[in-house]
């Protein structure tokens, strides 16, 4: 297709996703599929195989497709994973840990949440003390990019902890996964969930999760939900070859096939870079225009960076907002509560030119 004829985005998602897609991704979608066609089934097949090559180079990693939003397979997972007199500690220090916990509490999982507050890292040694004195505890979950701040996690030596003490590892790699590189393997992770409408630069509709075969095994009969049960979604796609349960998203899918295909001709250390130099570019042209980060940068992701709200009493985030809306940028409002503060993103179909254009706009503005 001359893809010349597909509109342009009047703007770019500077967000942790939705994000902006290249054209390409979107025009993958004008085509119908049947659930059932063995052609959409191989490419599903092909999607997953294609997920479980990027999460580790090690064998026994298996990858389960569940529509809905990345929350969908994060609620999956957390519903599905921990048995009946099982205990999960979180470790939480932001929105989307807190999310972890009331998915714990809905369904009436046992649950410690050791919270560092939004602006501090997860304690390594309190996270320690937890599993030392607390012999229930059964799964450990942790966010790697809590973009409540921007905050990137540090996963391998969380992992290192929680399998000294032979706990089950599961990780939300939501805003990370196909943007910064994660064995899984070296991380010992048991289940890592994120999203196609995020770094891999797919359209919203459904997310994955990536675990070990034999942790997937231990799901069986444990779902609390029959549209989220991991592991009879799982067992649909690998005995129906590439089968889901129910209706799946099938433009969608064929939108994250082509958006894995960039993703391999780009390069997964290639688009790190890329996201690292967006963000470091925006930064250093943000302070030199007088904003502050609120993280300090030795905690801060490449995927999105919160700023502290400027102190003029005429500061308005929703004029803010409008005004770079109409030159073609739309970031995010801030999260935390600690703080006023706005959150830009860096990630999708983002480049140096356009943080460039981006700061130029504020400039104006300010």
């Amino acid at each position: 297709m001359d893809l010349d004829l597909i509109p342009a985005n009047p703007y770019l998602l500077l967000t942790p996703g939705p994000l902006s897609t290249t054209k390409s991704v979107r025009a993958a979608m004008l085509r119908d599929w049947c659930t059932w066609d063995d052609d959409y089934n191989q490419m599903v097949e092909t999607v997953r195989s294609r997920l479980v090559a990027l999460a580790s180079p090690q064998p026994g990693y298996s990858c389960v497709l569940m529509q809905g939003s990345g929350t969908f397979s994060v609620e999956a997972t957390i519903s599905s994973a921990i048995p009946v007199g099982g205990k999960l500690l979180v470790l939480n220090n932001g929105a989307y840990g807190d999310r972890i916990v009331k998915i714990a509490q809905y369904h009436k999982i046992a649950v410690l949440a050791q919270d560092s507050g939004e602006l501090g890292a997860p304690d390594l040694q309190r996270l320690r003390q937890n599993l030392e004195q607390d012999s229930a505890i059964t799964h450990v979950a942790v966010v790697h990019c809590e973009t409540t701040t921007g905050m990137l996690n540090p996963i391998y030596e969380i992992g290192a902890i929680v399998k000294e003490f032979k706990k089950t590892f599961i990780i939300d790699a939501m805003s990370s996964f196909g943007g910064i590189p994660i064995d899984m393997d070296e991380v010992q992770a048991d289940f890592l969930i994120s999203s196609a409408n995020k770094c891999i630069q797919g359209v919203p509709g459904f997310g994955f999760i990536l675990a070990k075969r034999e942790a997937l095994e231990t799901c069986r009969g444990r779902a609390r939900s029959l549209s989220l049960d991991l592991y009879d979604q799982w067992q649909a796609m690998d005995k129906g070859k590439g089968k889901w349960r129910f209706t799946s998203p099938t433009h969608v899918v064929r939108a994250f096939s082509q958006a894995l295909d960039e993703l391999q001709q780009e390069g997964l250390v290639e688009r790190f870079n890329r996201y690292r130099n967006n963000q470091r570019l925006l930064v250093n042209g943000m302070r030199e225009l007088g904003f502050e980060t609120l993280l300090p940068d030795a905690q801060q992701s490449p995927i999105i960076t919160s700023f502290i709200s400027p102190k003029d009493p005429d500061y308005s985030f929703q004029n803010f907002y409008t005004a770079l809306k109409k030159r073609g940028f739309v970031i995010y409002p801030g999260k935390v509560t600690v703080a006023a503060t706005f959150r830009i993103g860096n990630i999708g179909d983002v480049h140096a030119a356009d943080m460039t254009r981006l700061l130029t706009a504020i400039e104006l503005l300010c």
